[in-house]
């Protein structure tokens, strides 16, 4: 039996790293990430988040996608065929959130790019921890030397706004938790939805 794969998105901050652990520990289940979760990959996450590194967003967003290709094809289908079930702390949302709406590239020509970087492999599930950027900022503190943490407010304004959209029309595969709630509750919210699936 294929295993499922269950996908956490939001805003750097918004606590999808911390429920992403969780839920793979807590369901057995693989726990990757992205970018980085393989050796190309760590090499490629060391020139993306260096944001003394001068990047444009094209570029950016296609050394995402080089990561993405190789993280499915090395690490996420593996898995997947031996009947693991799979959890990544981001996935091609990702690329249409930060890189589409956050930096301006073109929705299509991504959307057609990030089909070419994960072939079949896309998530039964994402749950996109929805939290404004604001609060989020405030849990964390924002390194200058990252090229992401560093970007300005309207881009996370544009990158919650990207998700929202694509988690409103898209119901059936993805799942809204309000970021802003008690931890216990965050969690609650997420096993309820993750219960109704059928896992490996």
């Amino acid at each position: 039996m294929r295993g499922l794969l269950v996908a956490f998105e939001g805003v750097d901050g918004c606590g999808k790293s911390t429920q992403a652990r969780r839920v793979a520990l807590a369901r057995g289940a693989h726990f990757t990430f992205e970018p980085g979760d393989s050796p190309l990959g760590a090499e490629l996450r060391r020139w993306l988040l260096d944001a003394s590194t001068p990047m444009s967003p094209v570029t950016e967003a296609l050394l995402m996608l080089a990561d993405r290709s190789h993280h499915v094809r090395s690490v996420v289908e593996p898995a997947l065929a031996r009947g693991a079930n799979v959890v990544t702390d981001r996935f091609a949302p990702s690329s249409l959130a930060y890189q589409g709406y956050g930096r301006g590239v073109d929705l299509e020509d991504l959307r057609a790019a990030t089909d070419l970087a994960i072939g079949t492999c896309v998530a039964d599930l994402t749950i996109l921890l929805d939290l404004a950027p604001e609060v989020a900022n405030a849990r964390r503190a924002p390194d200058a030397r990252d090229r992401f943490e560093s970007a300005d407010a309207g881009f996370f304004d544009r990158v919650r706004q990207g998700y929202l959209e694509m988690a409103a029309a898209d119901p059936a595969h993805w799942c809204v938790v309000d970021g802003a709630r008690e931890i216990d509750d965050v969690s609650a919210a997420i096993d309820a939805r993750l219960d109704q699936l059928t896992w490996a």
